[in-house]
């Protein structure tokens, strides 16, 4: 196994996972790789689930998770907390192709992809600093990584996804020199909907947050709290 190259076992207890071990610090190439993998156990009902960085040569799986939306430019495509121009899709694509370090993660169940999250410095967002509710409660930290959302296959929702992806985050950040992650999820228990859509909690769930070990620092709304992991 290459020094670039490292395979890590996570095990389950009951809903939540622990990683053993870390990821190694990522060479400056975006083709570096890693595996995270998230195992099963024979009595879980969910899949395993493996986690890579967003990488130029995994963009047609990137555009697989996104769906229907796939060919429309117009769509979000992760652009919503860096105010890109009008072309979303193209922004995402020249930034995974260029970027050094990945700008996010895509998650696999067996070779299908089935999820992605953005993580990243949170100074790198101006969605996240130009936002005056969270500027009313966050401090200044350049060691601050945010977790802006998720894209989750809805044939594999509720099927651990997000949450690995979140723990791939939190472990791909402190690799990079992170010092807290954080992240602005929804608060799903006090919403006073009866049924949530996944497009609603495109920021992660609150109870995901909390089973990865996040702790709630504020909220900006009743429905809606900053999570942070001090890694």
């Amino acid at each position: 196994m290459s020094a670039k190259t490292l395979v890590i076992i996570v095990a389950r207890w009951r809903s939540s996972r622990r990683f053993r071990g870390t990821f190694p610090a990522l060479a400056a190439s975006p083709q570096a790789r890693y595996t995270l993998r998230v195992e099963g156990s024979a009595r879980s009902p969910f899949p395993s689930v493996q986690v890579l960085p967003a990488t130029a040569s995994r963009w047609d799986d990137l555009v697989t998770v996104f769906g229907r939306r796939g060919n429309d430019p117009s769509w979000c495509w992760c652009q919503r907390f860096l105010n890109s121009g009008t072309d979303n899709r193209e922004s995402l694509r020249q930034e995974v192709a260029q970027a050094a370090t990945a700008p996010g993660l895509i998650a696999y169940i067996g070779d299908d992809p089935v999820g992605w999250s953005r993580v990243g410095p949170r100074s790198t967002f101006p969605g996240v600093g130009g936002n005056r509710a969270l500027a009313r409660v966050l401090t200044d930290d350049p060691g601050a990584w945010w977790v802006t959302c998720f894209a989750i296959d809805s044939r594999h929702r509720r099927s651990g996804v997000g949450s690995a992806l979140l723990e791939a985050a939190v472990a791909f950040a402190r690799d990079h020199g992170a010092a807290v992650v954080q992240g602005h999820p929804v608060d799903v228990d006090a919403l006073k909907a009866a049924q949530v859509s996944g497009s609603a909690i495109f920021t992660g769930t609150m109870a995901m947050f909390v089973a990865a070990g996040f702790s709630e620092i504020a909220r900006t709304y009743p429905t809606r709290p900053v999570m942070q992991l001090r890694t």
